[in-house]
Formats: C-alpha cells, sequence, structure tokens
C-alpha cells in the first residue's frame, strides 16, 4: 500500500500546491525549449514540491525522465556513461524528449561524487535533451554550475495551504479531523508538506476519525533535528530529555558541539556566557580524546558536559533569535571562496602573460595591484575579471561591482550599435542585389538593328560620294569614310554598356 507522499503527489503542474509562479516559469521553460538553452535549477527548503514538480513537467510534455540523485554515485564516469549518452541520444519508447533530473546537486562532494559537478557541466554544454537540476540549498553548488543555469525558487508553503491540502485529503480517505488538528500538523510541519503528509498518514492510517492524542504521538516518533536540540539547550529542558534528543539526532558529538558554542553566543549575561563556554570547552577534551584513542565511549561525557553544563548556564533564557549555522562553518566557507578567487587570477594572468602563477604571486603581485589601481576599469575590461576578482585586488566590493556594471553596460551599447549598423547596411546591400539587367537575347538583337542602320547609312554615303564625282570630278574613298563612320558608331554604341 502506497504512503500518502507517493499516493497524492501531484500528476501535472496544475496540481502542485502552492509556488504557482515557479509551476508556470517552469511550464514557460518547457514549452520554449530548444538545443542551446540553459537548464533549471529548482532550489528551496525539502518537502515543498521541488521532485513532484519536476515529475509533473515531464508527465505535461509527455517527456521520458532519466534520474540520478545521491543515493548513486555520481562520480565523472557514472555521469558521463549514463547521462552523457541519454543527452546526446532520443529516447526509445516513443516519448518526443529526455529530460536529465540530477536530484540533489547541492550534495556533489566527497570521493564518491568526484568530479561530478564538472561532468554536469561538461553535459550541459553538448546535451540535446532538457536539463533539470534539484538543490536544497543554492550556495551548496559550484559557482559555474549554478552560473549556467536558470534559477527557479521554491518557498516553503504556509500553514493555512497546508491545512487545506490536508483537509482534502481526509475527504478522500473519509477520515474525520477535526480544525484545530489540522492546523496543529500544518504549523508544526514548518511549510513541508512532505513531513505534514506523513504525520497524517503515521496518525490517520486504518482510523475512521483523528484525535490530537494521535498526531502528537505520531509527532513524537519522529527524529529531532539539530535545531530543536538547540532550542532545547537553550530553553534548560530536563536533562534526560536533551540525551534523548541528542541520540534521536544524526549529527556527531563534535558537530553538535560546534551548533551549541553558536547557540551560547545568543545568551545575553556575560557570565553565563562564559559559564557555557566553559563546559563547551571541557566536553571538546574529551572529544579530542576520542579521536586521537579511537575510543568512542568517551563521547557520551563529551555530550553529558556540551548540553547539561549549557542548559544549566543558560538558565532557560531561550533564544529569541533565528537558530543559525555556526558562524566558523561561514568563515571556512569564505576563505575557501577566496582561495578558489585567488587561484583563479592568478591562472588567469598566467595564462595571459605567459608567467608561472607561482612567479607572480610571490613577485609581482604588488605591482599588478598599483597598476590595477591606476586603471581598474581598463584592466578589468583587458583581462576580463569579474567583480570577485576585481575586488580582490580593490578590497573594495562596491566599487569592484560598479566597474564590472560599467563594463557590461559599455559591451551591450556596443553590440547595440554593431546590431544597428548591420541593418542600416542591409538594404544598400539588397538594392545592389536587384539592380536590373538586359536579357542577352535582347542585347543581341538591339545591336544587330544598330549594325543594321549603320550599314544602310554607309551604303547611302557610297551613293552621294558617286553623284558627287561625277559633278565634282573628285572620287571620294568610300570604303575609308565608312570604316571611320563605323568605328564611330560602334564607339557609340558601347558607351551605353
Amino acid at each position: 500500500m502506497l504512503d500518502w507522499v507517493e499516493k497524492y503527489r501531484p500528476k501535472t503542474l496544475k496540481d502542485i500546491i502552492g509556488n504557482r509562479n515557479s509551476a508556470r516559469q517552469m511550464a514557460e521553460w518547457a514549452k520554449n525549449w530548444d538545443f542551446g538553452r540553459e537548464p533549471l535549477l529548482l532550489y528551496g527548503k525539502p518537502g515543498i514540491g521541488k521532485t513532484s514538480a519536476a515529475y509533473a513537467l515531464a508527465n505535461d510534455m509527455k517527456w521520458e525522465i532519466i534520474e540520478l540523485n545521491a543515493s548513486d554515485q555520481r562520480t565523472k564516469s557514472i555521469i558521463e556513461k549514463i547521462a552523457g549518452s541519454c543527452a546526446t541520444t532520443m529516447s526509445l519508447t516513443g516519448a518526443e524528449r529526455k529530460l536529465l533530473l540530477f536530484d540533489e546537486a547541492d550534495n556533489l562532494h566527497g570521493s564518491a561524487d568526484k568530479g561530478g559537478a564538472r561532468a554536469i557541466l561538461d553535459i550541459i554544454k553538448i546535451s540535446r535533451q532538457p536539463i533539470i537540476l534539484i538543490a536544497n540549498d543554492s550556495y551548496g553548488i559550484a559557482k559555474e554550475l549554478k552560473s549556467a543555469c536558470e534559477q527557479v525558487q521554491f518557498r516553503a508553503l504556509t500553514a493555512k495551504t497546508i491545512a487545506a491540502h490536508l483537509r482534502d485529503i481526509c475527504s478522500l480517505e473519509n477520515l474525520k479531523c477535526s480544525e484545530s488538528t489540522l492546523n496543529e500538523i500544518a504549523e508544526g510541519s514548518a511549510g513541508d508538506m512532505r513531513s505534514a503528509l506523513n504525520k497524517l498518514y503515521a496518525a490517520g492510517v486504518g482510523e475512521e476519525s483523528l484525535t490530537d492524542e494521535a498526531v502528537s504521538t505520531a509527532s513524537k516518533d519522529e527524529r529531532a533535528s539539530i535545531f530543536d536540540l538547540v532550542g532545547s539547550v537553550l530553553k534548560s529542558r530536563e536533562d534526560r530529555r536533551l540525551l534523548q534528543l541528542s541520540a534521536e539526532i544524526s549529527e556527531t558529538p563534535d558537530v553538535m558541539s560546534q551548533w551549541i558554542e553558536e547557540g551560547a553566543s545568543y545568551i545575553k549575561n556575560e557570565k553565563k556566557r562564559a559559564e557555557a563556554y566553559h563546559y563547551l570547552s571541557e566536553s571538546d577534551i574529551y572529544i579530542g580524546r576520542t579521536f586521537s584513542r579511537q575510543y568512542y565511549t568517551l563521547w557520551r561525557y563529551a555530550s553529558a558536559l556540551m548540553l547539561i553544563g549549557t542548559a544549566y548556564a543558560a538558565e532557560g533564557e531561550g533564544i529569541s533569535a533565528r537558530i543559525m549555522p555556526p558562524s566558523r562553518w561561514r568563515k571556512m566557507a569564505g576563505a575557501r571562496k577566496q582561495k578558489g578567487i585567488r587561484n583563479s587570477v592568478f591562472n588567469s594572468l598566467s595564462e595571459r602573460y605567459h608567467m608561472p602563477s607561482d612567479t607572480l604571486r610571490d613577485d609581482y603581485v604588488n605591482l599588478i595591484s598599483v597598476l590595477i589601481e591606476k586603471n581598474p576599469v581598463g584592466f578589468a575590461r583587458e583581462t576580463g575579471f569579474d567583480r570577485d576578482e576585481l575586488d580582490f585586488f580593490l578590497h573594495d566590493r562596491t566599487k569592484s561591482a560598479d566597474i564590472i556594471k560599467q563594463i557590461k553596460k559599455e559591451e551591450k551599447e556596443r553590440e547595440k550599435a554593431e546590431k544597428a549598423s548591420k541593418k542600416r547596411e542591409a538594404p544598400k546591400r539588397e538594392s545592389t542585389k536587384k539592380q536590373p539587367e538586359i536579357p542577352e537575347g535582347k542585347d543581341q538583337v538591339t545591336l544587330k538593328a544598330a549594325f543594321q542602320n549603320n550599314s544602310s547609312d554607309e551604303n547611302k554615303a557610297c551613293s552621294k560620294g558617286i553623284n558627287d564625282d561625277e559633278t565634282t570630278k573628285k572620287e571620294p574613298d568610300c570604303e575609308n569614310g565608312s570604316l571611320d563612320k563605323k568605328r564611330v558608331t560602334q564607339a557609340t554604341l558601347f558607351d551605353g554598356f
């Protein structure tokens, strides 16, 4: 028996709940798709209909769908073997096209997906079939891959929208459920339709009516998230419940420690915050010993110190702000980004100036910085730097963005001027091609008539010369005279051609 997520999965884009603008954008893309058009990137939090929308689109367009997701090994060789062949061949099932679907594209990392992002980018360039990528976090996708796609954002659904859909499903399943119960499920799902359907199915399958108690029991059976754990620590829940939550989540104590460290930064009282950091540092000692000794029993002591100790320091103060991922992750991501920009800059300059990138970085970086500061526009135009690469030298994001914007504006104006010039020249070329030409037969007839007239004039001249000779006793040279007139007549005729 199918669960209700699969049973009531949308069959067409018209059945998609919420995100109507995103569905229209997908339909427009599919309707106008042609070879060379960029693929779609669907992104948004889990459970809001991204994958369902892709399958519904394929169903609407009668396209065959080929999917690769994180459960498959997406190495460069496998992607090229499976998706590469599909991207350049027609469907064997009679479908008009094949839709290549790369789900969880933001999870292309590690040894299992080595080279996967580059392989997908290569397939995009040669594909004769439409491609859709799906991601929960657009920032987790490689910059080159993201820039090659048309992005479509899916937003979290409102509790009101989810409750209305749950009410329809209860009606179809002949399940009696109160409005308060439906609202409780919808609000607890945090915009995730899949989570709401799973809660409804767990509580209502095989039942004729749904009670609040059944919904609460179904919710307790679900695995907790790291957000639940951090929130519970700052609200100072009971010790046993905190340890139970830590056992339910998938994160290991070393990762939990980083999340709780970020949460402890929201404690307003400095002494309490310092005390929380003290317990976290003690916990870190056990985490270090766990890895150095490979004795994972020590993790239980690390978890108890970080959870119970931080909760004791927070004293139920709670958190009013949104729980965010560890700030050190953002700093590490920023450092990796800067390293990538630096490598890109020096590799580009190395190719342009035919010098090793190490030499440029070690010996000429200061000189290059001075040259760029004197003429940033000209240097950016010559090297083709983007905003981040130019900002690597200028250290002024606003100025770098303005310069790149100015260069792009100039390029667009130049392209417009070239198009306008071509349009002005086009009528001239057409008028030159359409000049009238006299048919060859007509030329021959005209020349023949002209020579005939010329011959009759010569005969008349000869006759006149004879008559004059009888009178004046002079003998004209008719032959020479006729030749001279003939030459004059012929020259006059050909002057017009």
